[in-house]
């Protein structure tokens, strides 16, 4: 008798459709806060308060972030035997506190742009013009290459976690995780507050410009080429500082000034 090939669909890991439910929830959630505060591109904290601007920033990082880290988090799945849904829930956790924690420096550095943007204008085109030129120098150095191999390939460090113990280890791996990939990802996020924290199109291209860094096979490459164009990106800005509308003076609003 011929052997008969019987080909199964292959079924989609219920860890990478959780995931990407997150994910969606948090670009939903997201953009609608945006829309309903009709925040846009708007420089600074946006009125926000500390708390509401932590909380924000953590859904955005949730959005962003997510979609770039699943195959770490499918790496380290393969390594649980049980309790699998509890320690994946820690390891996510660790690892968007991290991220949210940010949001604190982020919060006071946001509200200093903004107060550059609103009372010295020619002050905020200069810091617009050193954001774009230190994220396009990061991008080439040593330091961006060693986190983003860490991000793309590891499964070398999945040894180091294993070796976690106690009922915190994921949440350590996971901050561990976030760790290298704040190391990678820092001067990205930067952007995000020179054009405007809560401008949906930047964090739509950023979180592509992450993805295609960590998941594309020519990654490092590309990593590279978005480098050079942010050292471009600042000689623009001196023409044209609206290319920075988290540091144009004519997007301060006076929300800029009222509490949430």
């Amino acid at each position: 008798m011929r052997a008969v090939a019987v080909l199964e669909p292959r079924r989609v890991p219920v860890t990478s459709l959780a995931l990407a439910a997150a994910a969606i929830l948090a670009w939903t959630l997201t953009i609608s806060w945006a829309r309903v505060m009709d925040m846009g591109a708007m420089p600074g904290t946006m009125g926000m308060s500390l708390l509401s601007f932590v909380v924000m920033w953590g859904l955005m990082m949730a959005a962003m972030m997510l979609p770039s880290v699943t195959p770490f988090v499918l790496s380290y799945r393969a390594t649980l035997v049980d309790h699998r849904a509890t320690r994946l829930t820690g390891l996510a956790l660790g690892y968007l506190l991290i991220w949210t924690a940010v949001g604190v420096l982020a919060f006071f550095i946001a509200d200093w742009f903004g107060g550059l943007a609103a009372d010295r204008p020619q002050t905020a085109q200069g810091v617009a013009v050193a954001t774009f030129g230190l994220v396009g120098v990061f991008q080439l150095t040593p330091l961006k290459f060693r986190c983003l191999s860490h991000c793309r390939s590891p499964l070398g460090h999945l040894m180091h976690y294993l070796g976690f113990t106690g009922r915190l280890r994921d949440v350590r791996a996971g901050a561990s995780h976030g760790w290298f990939c704040l190391g990678c990802c820092w001067a990205l996020m930067l952007l995000m507050i020179a054009f405007g924290v809560m401008n949906v199109g930047a964090m739509v291209g950023l979180a592509a410009v992450i993805a295609i860094e960590k998941l594309w096979r020519h990654g490092e490459t590309f990593a590279r080429v978005f480098g050079v164009a942010c050292l471009v990106f600042a000689v623009l800005v001196l023409f044209e500082p609206g290319l920075a509308p988290g540091l144009d003076p004519d997007g301060v609003s006076p929300m800029q000034n009222m509490g949430m």
